[in-house]
């Protein structure tokens, strides 16, 4: 399914309005959407000066004011939908402080920093950590292991889903279980293109009320036995094509109701609407040129 096809099916607001496809079928149950509260930070110094992953080419020009519009868009999207955002200050010298979901990992007001693997990105937890403190975060844990926050770190609404294979450590999971107090589940990453759990999985509806979680997410970005514990916690799980993963499809951000993702991951913004979920679609082209995408810029502040 192309973007015209997409189009066809529904509305593709060019002027900045929230693009969404219609619900072909009222779902079993209401999809229900939950307020949230983000931290974002501005792309102020964004720039691709070295590659610390597959996507990273520092022979391939960025553009500035076109990052910084789309993460305006993308900030004003959650906005529109009801959503808080709170902002970070970048600093100079750390293109990628943009990506905030990668320096904290929040779940009931606990806070449990990131410790990265790549020396490049080392100093933005400190930042985070420092913002922390200065709004009122007091449950503030710096790790000890390498833990690259929400990028290896899902939150389920009952379990905490910890990736491991290239950047976090696996230590790391056990570590994040006594910080937060919370069950984790680790799974292995297997493919380099998907890095991060962030661009392999997300979570469409958070578990509540008797119900299980609905998450979606690429079977062969994982190892056969991770592949296994997917199947027996989300047996009905959307499983996402190689094709919307490609463009960093899977790096959404749901509110139980509006999932948020890049323009190009048609099909996947089909499926999830045929779940009865709103997909809305956003450009983020600019920021995949550092593999980046609507998570990645998203931290979630978990009260």
């Amino acid at each position: 399914m192309t973007v015209a096809d997409v189009r066809g099916l529904g509305s593709l607001d060019q002027t900045g309005g929230l693009t969404t496809l219609p619900v072909p079928s009222a779902p079993a149950e209401p999809r229900l959407p939950r307020a949230r509260r983000y931290l974002m930070c501005p792309p102020e110094y964004f720039e691709v000066a070295y590659a610390i992953n597959p996507w990273m080419d520092p022979d391939v020009a960025v553009d500035r004011t076109e990052a910084m519009r789309q993460w305006q868009e993308l900030r004003a999207v959650y906005e529109r939908l009801g959503h808080t955002v709170e902002v970070i200050n970048p600093e100079p010298g750390l293109p990628d402080m943009v990506f905030a979901a990668n320096s904290g990992t929040v779940v009931d007001g606990r806070v449990l920093g990131a410790r990265f693997r790549a020396p490049e990105r080392a100093a933005e937890a400190e930042h985070y950590r420092r913002w922390f403190l200065e709004n009122g975060f007091r449950d503030v844990i710096m790790p000890a292991c390498t833990n690259e926050a929400e990028g290896d770190f899902t939150w389920t609404g009952s379990l905490l889903l910890a990736g491991t294979g290239f950047r976090t450590d696996p230590a790391a999971h056990g570590e994040a279980q006594e910080a937060l107090g919370v069950p984790v589940v680790s799974l292995r990453l297997v493919d380099p293109r998907y890095y991060h759990l962030d661009v392999a999985l997300f979570v469409l509806a958070e578990a509540g009320l008797g119900r299980t979680p609905l998450v979606a997410y690429l079977p062969s970005a994982f190892s056969p036995g991770s592949r296994e514990v997917l199947g027996r916690l989300f047996p009905d799980a959307i499983l996402a094509s190689e094709q919307d993963a490609a463009c960093l499809g899977l790096n959404a951000v749901s509110d139980g109701r509006h999932v948020v993702l890049p323009t190009e991951a048609t099909g996947l913004g089909a499926q999830v609407a045929e779940r009865g979920f709103e997909p809305v679609f956003v450009d983020v082209g600019e920021l995949r040129k550092s593999g980046g995408g609507p998570k990645c810029c998203t931290m979630e502040l978990r009260s």
